[in-house]
């Protein structure tokens, strides 16, 4: 009982990491309208879950162009600053700009680590992007369907990644 009641109290020590780059793309086209409130509860129940004190976040709106609309560090009071940013957003337009925010999320990367966030209402946004010059940065993405709207995890900046740790695997 006692080996337990210490490794439980050991265990928060070791969940601890060092913050990092968060980037939520929200597709800002009239195609969030009938579905915000279903995404902004469930990017408030993901985000209680993976963000921590220091991270930075920055939230784009990817109407018919790509704006930020919330950038800060998680502490105090930012967590409903980035809970109010989603609130605010004011759907329109009809075809997002995701292609803008992932580069300028990618450019923005100071830590070693991000999680990047793409929310995709549009049944037919993903297309534009996966066809321009930024449709390498979907490469390395895992998407989570939902009855209207997805939602991808994207590995900004893994290609190179992987392109040294390849090269170091056959030169070794």
């Amino acid at each position: 009982m006692l080996f337990l009641a210490v490794f439980a109290g050991l265990l928060p020590v070791y969940a601890q990491r060092a913050p990092i780059d968060v980037n939520l793309i929200i597709d800002g086209s009239a195609s969030l309208s009938p579905v915000k409130n279903e995404i902004s509860t469930w990017i408030d129940g993901r985000f209680n879950q993976i963000l921590i004190d220091g991270d930075r976040v920055t939230v784009w709106n990817a109407g018919n162009s790509a704006i930020v609309v919330f950038t800060g560090r998680i502490e105090g009071n930012a967590r409903e600053a980035v809970k109010k940013s989603i609130q605010d957003i004011s759907p329109s337009g009809s075809v997002p700009d995701f292609s803008s925010a992932l580069r300028e999320a990618q450019s923005r990367q100071s830590s070693p680590f991000s999680y990047t966030l793409l929310i995709c209402a549009s049944p037919s946004a993903l297309s534009s992007t996966i066809n321009s010059t930024q449709g390498n940065l979907l490469r390395f993405s895992r998407i989570e369907e939902f009855s209207n709207w997805r939602a991808l995890v994207v590995g900004l900046n893994l290609d190179t990644r992987v392109r040294r740790a390849a090269s170091a695997f056959i030169n070794n």
